[in-house]
C-alpha cells in the first residue's frame, strides 16, 4: 500500500527546510573562500574562512574563555531585560493612562546611542562585567516592552465588555486573555532581544572591559591579526543564532497553538 502523497511531500518539505541553512551557510563560506582567493585579497583586509578556522584552531582557549565571559553577560542582560520588560509591558498595555505616560520617555531612551552610554556605565560601575551586562540589558529591553503592551492592549474592547459582564476583574482579563494573547508578541520579541543583547555586550566590551569577545577583537585589532577578528564574530555569531534556536524552540512548545498551520504539515488527507 502506497504512502499519502500529500504526506511524502510534506516529509520531504521537512527535510529540506532542515538542510536549507546548512546548504546556504555552507554556500556563503565557498563564495567567501573562492571570492577571496580569486581576487588576491590580502589576509590583514580580509582573510578566508580557512584563515579564520586556522585562527580559531590555533586560539580556541582564550575564545572560548573570552566567549563563556560573552555569552554569561549576555545572558544575565537578557534576562534581566525580559523580567522587566514583561512586568512594565504588561503594566503599560492594561492601562491607558501608563501607555500615554512611559511611551515618549521609552522611545527617546531607545533612541540614544548605546554606545554613549557605556562611559557613563564605567564611571558608575567601574571596568568589568556591569556594564556589559547594563548594555546588553538596555539594548533588548525595550522591543520586549514594546510587544507585550501591543499584545495585552490589542484585546478587542467587545470581549473585555462581555467578560466584564460575566463578572471578570481587570486581572482576571489580564491573567486570563491578556498574556495568552501578549504570548505571540513576547515570544517574537525574545528572538530579537537576544541577538541584540550580543551587541549590546560586545559594544561594552570594546570601549570597556577585560575580558569578552569585543575585548578579543580590540586586541586582535591592535596586533592586525584580522583573522583573529573574524573568529570573534564567527563565535559571535554562532552563540547568537544558539540562542536564537533556544529561544525559538521555547516558542514552539509554549505557544504552538498561535502557528498552526505554516509549517505545511496540516495538509488535509483525502478530497
Amino acid at each position: 500500500m502506497s504512502a499519502d502523497p500529500a504526506l511524502a511531500r510534506a516529509r520531504r518539505r521537512r527535510r529540506v527546510e532542515a538542510a536549507l541553512p546548512w546548504l546556504v551557510t555552507l554556500a556563503a563560506f565557498l563564495l567567501w573562500e573562492g571570492g577571496v582567493r580569486i581576487l588576491g585579497v590580502a589576509e590583514f583586509i580580509l582573510p578566508a574562512p580557512s584563515a579564520v578556522a586556522l585562527s580559531i584552531q590555533k586560539w580556541w582557549w582564550p575564545i572560548l574563555e573570552n566567549a563563556g565571559q560573552t555569552l554569561f553577560t549576555t545572558v544575565l542582560g537578557f534576562l534581566l531585560a525580559v523580567a522587566f520588560g514583561l512586568a512594565l509591558g504588561v503594566a503599560i498595555g492594561s492601562s491607558t493612562l501608563l501607555y500615554r505616560g512611559l511611551y515618549p520617555l521609552l522611545i527617546a531612551f531607545n533612541s540614544v546611542p548605546k554606545v554613549a552610554v557605556v562611559p557613563v556605565l564605567v564611571i558608575w560601575f567601574g571596568i568589568g562585567t556591569w556594564p556589559a551586562v547594563i548594555t546588553a540589558f538596555l539594548i533588548s529591553f525595550f522591543p520586549i516592552v514594546v510587544n507585550v503592551a501591543t499584545g495585552i492592549a490589542t484585546v478587542e474592547p467587545e470581549l473585555k465588555d462581555v467578560l466584564r459582564a460575566l463578572g471578570a476583574k481587570q486581572t482576571d482579563i489580564i491573567r486570563k486573555v491578556g498574556l495568552p494573547r501578549a504570548m505571540p508578541y513576547f515570544f517574537a520579541s525574545l528572538k530579537v532581544a537576544i541577538t541584540t543583547a550580543f551587541v549590546g555586550s560586545i559594544i561594552a566590551e570594546t570601549v570597556a572591559a577585560n575580558a569578552g569577545i569585543g575585548h578579543l577583537m580590540i586586541v586582535a585589532s591592535s596586533r592586525f591579526d584580522v583573522p583573529l577578528v573574524f573568529a570573534g564574530l564567527v563565535v559571535t555569531g554562532v552563540m547568537g543564532v544558539l540562542m536564537y534556536a533556544v529561544a525559538a524552540a521555547i516558542e514552539r512548545r509554549t505557544t504552538g497553538w498561535a502557528m498552526r498551520g505554516q509549517d505545511g504539515t496540516g495538509l488535509a488527507v483525502g478530497g
